[in-house]
């Protein structure tokens, strides 16, 4: 015979007190999604401001300001941007940390989010909880250049001299401890060349600088020296993804310069203040894919040198995973810290 049990006087008061409140609380979750979607589709209603954490003129800056341009277009409100260099990105990636939620504040960054977490000790910002990633918008190579007047014909011929006449290059860096830095510590640490950094507040100094003889080189974005390369001013050697540039098309690869197998590839993306409602940062996704993929403004990035990927946020926080142990590994060896 089969028992049968029946609920406590308490039991059924609970089960009546949750009956009673589902229709309440469904209520209550229906609102809150209703909200958050009419936050999003009255987004934006005031400027927007893009923090670009590097000196104005190099390739993040004018990658933004083009992408600035194409939103204002859409969203009818001014998206200005702010260039706040200094401490290696950090300033202002700590100036959008500390801004409102609302997707009004944005940071314009690439791996340099991931090796701030890496290099310094002590940041003014959690570097893995202070953002919600947007966009990954556009890859590219780092390319290193040279003044014409150093006699450098090719990848092969700067690695001997840096080999045989150690710190004798002078290299513009456009950040202390970014990306053109560590990968260069990569090129150093399986070629033993050795070459004398020189750190700038961004690639636009960094060109300069290079392009006026005051130093021998830099490894920077393409997309930032692709016109100086065009007019001669810069020798481009070789860049550092394992696929030449559409841009320069007659740039090899580093592994086909001398260096089998190296392979580093730079990218730009966009990020909001932690705990920005999802369907805002949804919302700037969309409207920044739709801008990049854009024909006359993909042609325009392309040009530059870059590679339009997009994709979800999902897609760039996998991104910065994958960075954090790849560069941990150089950043260690080469002991580069900064406090």
């Amino acid at each position: 015979m089969t028992s049968l049990t029946f609920p406590t006087r308490g039991a059924r008061r609970a089960l009546l007190r949750a009956t009673l409140a589902a229709p309440v609380l469904l209520a209550a979750l229906t609102a809150s999604a209703r909200a958050a979607a009419d936050e999003a589709a009255g987004f934006p209603s005031k400027p927007v401001h893009i923090v670009v954490p590097v000196a104005a003129g190099g390739s993040a800056d004018k990658l933004t300001r083009l992408i600035a341009e194409r939103l204002t277009e859409r969203w009818g409100q001014s998206v200005v941007v702010e260039n706040l260099g200094g401490a290696s990105g950090t300033i202002g990636a700590a100036r959008v940390a500390k801004s409102p939620a609302d997707g009004y504040t944005l940071l314009q960054q690439g791996e340099g989010l991931t090796l701030n977490g890496i290099l310094f000790d002590r940041l003014p910002y959690d570097g893995q909880k202070a953002f919600t990633p947007v966009i990954k918008a556009v890859v590219n190579p780092q390319i290193l250049v040279v003044n014409p007047k150093t006699g450098i014909a090719d990848f092969r011929a700067y690695l001997a001299r840096a080999k045989a006449r150690p710190h004798s290059i002078s290299l513009g860096l456009p950040g202390n401890g970014g990306i053109a830095h560590v990968a260069h510590e990569m090129i150093g640490q399986e070629t033993g060349a050795q070459v004398n950094y020189i750190p700038y507040s961004g690639g636009g100094p960094a060109t300069l600088d290079v392009l006026a003889g005051h130093v021998d080189a830099t490894l920077i974005t393409l997309a930032a020296v692709t016109d100086h390369v065009r007019a001669g001013k810069l020798r481009a050697l070789a860049v550092t993804t394992d696929y030449r540039s559409g841009a320069l098309p007659e740039v090899p690869t580093m592994a086909e310069a001398g260096l089998p197998g190296f392979a580093v590839e730079s990218w730009q993306g966009y990020f909001a203040p932690a705990g920005t409602p999802p369907a805002v940062v949804a919302k700037i996704n969309r409207d920044i894919q739709a801008v990049i993929a854009a024909p006359e403004t993909r042609a325009k990035l392309e040009d530059m040198g870059f590679k339009v990927t997009g994709g979800s946020p999902a897609d760039l926080g996998r991104t910065l995973a994958a960075e954090r142990i790849r560069y941990a590994k150089t950043i260690q060896t080469a002991g580069i810290s900064l406090r």
